[in-house]
Formats: C-alpha cells, sequence, structure tokens
C-alpha cells in the first residue's frame, strides 16, 4: 500500500524551483556510513546485517524520520524493488539483492537511508534545482542525529571509513542530475565530460555509477571523499554544475536563434507530435522525446506540458512504475501501450 502510494504523491525533488531548474533537476547529497562493531556487507552474515538494519531503523525513529516510511527490501517483490531504484530511493545493485537491506523514505521522498548495500548505510538528501548546500544542511542534520544512536566507523587519520576507497574521508557524495541536450546538439558535451575528471569530478548516467545516459540527464558528482572537508566537495560540485548550466543555457538560445532553429524546432516538434499521438511507446524513445520537449519548454515555445509534468514522466513512464499501476506482470509491448497512454493523459491529449 505503502509503494501504491507513491503512484500518486509528488517527488519533492522533481518540482520545478530552485536555481537553474531548468537544466538541474535536482541536486543530491550523499552520506556513507559504517557500524563500527559490525562487519561491512560484503564480508557480513545475513543476521549480522539484519542487527544493523534493526539498529538503523531504531536510531531513525528519534530523529526527523520518525513518521517516514520503513521497509525490508528483501521482503518486497522484484516490482516494489525495481520501483524503489527507479524513484532514486534505492541503488539497482540493492533492488537485486537477495540480502536483508532496508530503506527509510519521508513522504516527499527528499530524505532517505539505504540500508545494507555496499555500507551499512547511504543517508540522502535531495532538493530540486542546483541546491546543493540545502541538500548539505539537511544532510548533516540528520546524520548528527543518527549519530546521537549509533557508534560510526572512524578513524582521524582516514575519516570515515568505508567499503569503497573512492568514499573515505567524508563519506561524500554531492552530486546534481543535470539536462544537457543542447550542449549535447551543439557537440561540445564530450570535451566538456572528459574534462571533469581534472577537477576531481565524475558525470555517470540517469541512475548512478554502471548505468546509462538516457534523455540527455547526466549525474554530476565527486569522485572522491577523502582530502577535503564537506563545504569544499559541495563548492566544487557547485561551481562546476554551475558552470554547465550557463553553457548549457547559452547553447540553448544560440540554437534557438541561430541557422540550426529550423532543425530544433523540428526536433522539439516532432517530439510533441509523437508524445501526443503515440499509441506504442518503448522507453527510450520516450526519454528521448520528453528531452527534447523539456528543451522546448525552457525556451518558452508553445509545446505541451510543463516542466514539473515533464520531470514526473521521467520517473512515472519507467518500466516498474507501469507494472505497479497496471496491477499484474506487463510484457515489452504491454508496457509501451501503457506509456503511451499515461504520457498521452499527462500532456492533455487523446
Amino acid at each position: 500500500m505503502i509503494l501504491q502510494g507513491m503512484l500518486r504523491s509528488t517527488m519533492g525533488w522533481t518540482l520545478p524551483e530552485g536555481p537553474y531548474h531548468e537544466v538541474v533537476l535536482a541536486s543530491r547529497v550523499r552520506l556513507a556510513r559504517n557500524l563500527s562493531a559490525a562487519p561491512f556487507p560484503g564480508r557480513a552474515q545475513p543476521a549480522a546485517l539484519r542487527k544493523v538494519r534493526d539498529q538503523v531503523f531504531a536510531a531513525a525513529r528519534r530523529t526527523c524520520l520518525k513518521d517516514a516510511a520503513y521497509l525490508q527490501v528483501d521482503a518486497l517483490d522484484s516490482v516494489d524493488r525495481r520501483l524503489l531504484a527507479e524513484r532514486h530511493l534505492i541503488s539497482p545493485a540493492l533492488a537485486q539483492s537477495r540480502g536483508p537491506g532496508g530503506a527509510v523514505i519521508d513522504p516527499r521522498e527528499c530524505l532517505n537511508l539505504m540500508i545494507n548495500e555496499e555500507d551499512h548505510l547511504r543517508l540522502a538528501a535531495l532538493a530540486p534545482g542546483l541546491d546543493l548546500r540545502r541538500a548539505a544542511h539537511e544532510a548533516d542534520a540528520l546524520d548528527d542525529d543518527i549519530a546521537r544512536n549509533l557508534d560510526f566507523a572512524f578513524r582521524p587519520d582516514w575519516g570515515y571509513l568505508t567499503a569503497c576507497p573512492t568514499n573515505l574521508g567524508t563519506g561524500m557524495r554531492a552530486s546534481a542530475l543535470v539536462h544537457l541536450p543542447g550542449l549535447g546538439l551543439a557537440g561540445f558535451i564530450n570535451k566538456l565530460l572528459e574534462n571533469l575528471p581534472r577537477a576531481g569530478l565524475i558525470a555517470r548516467g540517469l541512475y548512478g555509477e554502471g548505468t546509462k545516459v538516457m534523455g540527455d540527464f547526466f549525474q554530476i558528482s565527486n569522485a572522491t571523499g577523502l582530502g577535503r572537508t564537506d563545504a569544499e566537495l559541495v563548492a566544487a560540485v557547485e561551481k562546476a554544475v554551475e558552470e554547465l548550466a550557463r553553457r548549457e543555457q547559452d547553447c540553448r538560445q544560440k540554437l534557438a536563434a541561430g541557422a540550426q532553429r529550423a532543425r530544433l524546432e523540428d526536433t522539439v516538434y516532432r517530439a510533441a507530435g509523437c508524445l501526443t499521438s503515440a499509441r506504442l511507446l518503448p522507453f527510450a524513445e520516450a526519454c528521448h522525446h520528453l528531452s527534447a520537449l523539456r528543451m522546448g519548454l525552457s525556451l518558452g515555445w508553445p509545446v505541451p506540458g510543463d516542466l514539473g509534468t515533464i520531470n514526473e514522466l521521467m520517473i512515472l513512464a519507467q518500466p516498474a512504475h507501469l507494472a505497479m499501476r497496471s496491477g499484474k506482470a506487463v510484457t515489452a509491448e504491454e508496457q509501451a501501450v501503457l506509456r503511451a497512454a499515461l504520457v498521452r493523459e499527462r500532456l492533455g491529449a487523446k
């Protein structure tokens, strides 16, 4: 019932607000933590991991998450687990795991805990637009509250101890989900992304590490958590993403005003026609067209929908969401039919 209710609720981080929200869909700060008295998940027995989950649940109930949803991920069916991953509430890896994982999710889905994936605890705060400082403030406050009831693995010389060396130190991953179709159309995207490692940053796909880029969406984040403070990491990512956002906005305006305007108009209005008329819509094609429509909306063109609707459709049009809406397992073709109907409905088409 909790997961069914998610289909009817608005995810706080998809709202079209905050700095640079036409380019930056959301900001996210994630903190990796491990309990000092328990082996890391990769070396722990199921009984030990269940104890960790119980301890984290108990600690979280003493914080602002007391009224959140508390889920034992291994007790959920495959559709439920995939839905949580599609909403960026757990990782694809935890969704596929059969171990005693857990998730704690606040009603707006802007604060959540992921338990017993690579580390005992992954704490995340999300905010719409480019607002990493707000996300960091909320993540730090929750981390402090939980730490009053849990003893985290920490060394003065290394910082927080984590399963992966790239998370050592602060344990922080500051990231922004950015939409960069203009830079892609202008032919600049590859060079810009290749330069990110020089600034200690990395680009990933829509769902993070090891996932594909879809609909011109990228996750930009710090590559490591060692050697800099939380504030320094947040500032570095924010500065880089702000520069990307400005370049993306500039590219969109130049494309719309230059010799390529007709080609851009054709891409945007062709996408609008497909989304409002198609009866079969595979997910990759939906992402491609929603990306184009989102760019048209940011330019103020008279196309269906609004930024909030497009942001939500990028989530709601995914396979597990469609299966949950239908109440049964659906084939790929049935998904395409349901997706096309959902998109037409949300965009006000018949």
